[in-house]
């Protein structure tokens, strides 16, 4: 029983196309290698699925470029020649581009305004203000950031002092102490006490007499009690 014969046209279930892509290509590929063992033949097969996969076939001692070099002597026709002159035209269009922006970098910076008209260089003016402008506005805001920043640094800096100032405020003990008046003539002179600070508030004077020499030079600090006979 033979093969059904079936409709030649696209097949719409993308796995049946697939599968009867893989299973022709492999078939063409062994017919190509077959032809080329039994006839000495050189070909050269490229396929492109439609999910974009490359496959090719090549004869035995051949490579692509050889046969297309072939093809197009045979033809008498260039393979490369309209790709060629497409990439000519490219090439110069990005030229002109180059050219022209050179030009207009070289004229924003004040040269080559002589083969500018009124109208030009009028427009050429606007662009450097408008431009300007926004080189200010970019400056200010940058200005404007740093200064926050900066405010913002020494604000903590600030309260950072004034909380290890309170710190160190709290830890600190009242002292007591006698202080020689030098002017007043060595034991029998003016002394002071000295209470929790150093500003003149703080001091109380007294009078040390001879008879309690103990006195002289000593010093009371924390808690004690001091008292005088």
């Amino acid at each position: 029983m033979g093969r059904g014969k079936i409709e030649i046209k696209r097949i719409e279930n993308a796995t049946n196309r697939q599968v009867t892509y893989s299973k022709r290509r492999s078939g063409i590929m062994k017919k190509a290698k077959e032809l080329t063992v039994l006839c000495d033949a050189q070909v050269a097969i490229i396929m492109f699925s439609s999910t974009g996969k490359y496959h090719e076939f090549i004869s035995s001692g051949s490579d692509i470029k050889g046969i297309f070099d072939r093809y197009q002597q045979a033809l008498g026709t260039s393979l490369w020649t309209e790709q060629y002159e497409n990439m000519q035209r490219t090439l110069s269009h990005l030229k002109d581009i180059n050219r022209n922006l050179r030009t207009e970098i070289r004229q924003r910076m004040g040269e080559d305004l002589d083969v500018l008209e009124f109208d030009e260089l009028r427009g050429l003016e606007q662009n450097v203000d408008a431009a300007l402008k926004e080189v200010r506005q970019r400056k200010y805001h940058v200005i404007t950031t740093q200064t926050e920043t900066y405010k913002k640094k020494v604000k903590h800096s600030q309260e950072a002092y004034k909380n290890l100032q309170q710190e160190l405020g709290m830890r600190e003990d009242p002292a007591y102490g006698f202080v020689d008046n030098p002017a007043a003539g060595g034991w029998d002179g003016v002394a002071a006490v000295a209470m929790g600070g150093s500003s003149a508030a703080d001091m109380y004077a007294f009078r040390v007499v001879p008879s309690q020499p103990n006195l002289h030079g000593m010093a009371y600090g924390g808690s004690h009690d001091l008292r005088l006979g």
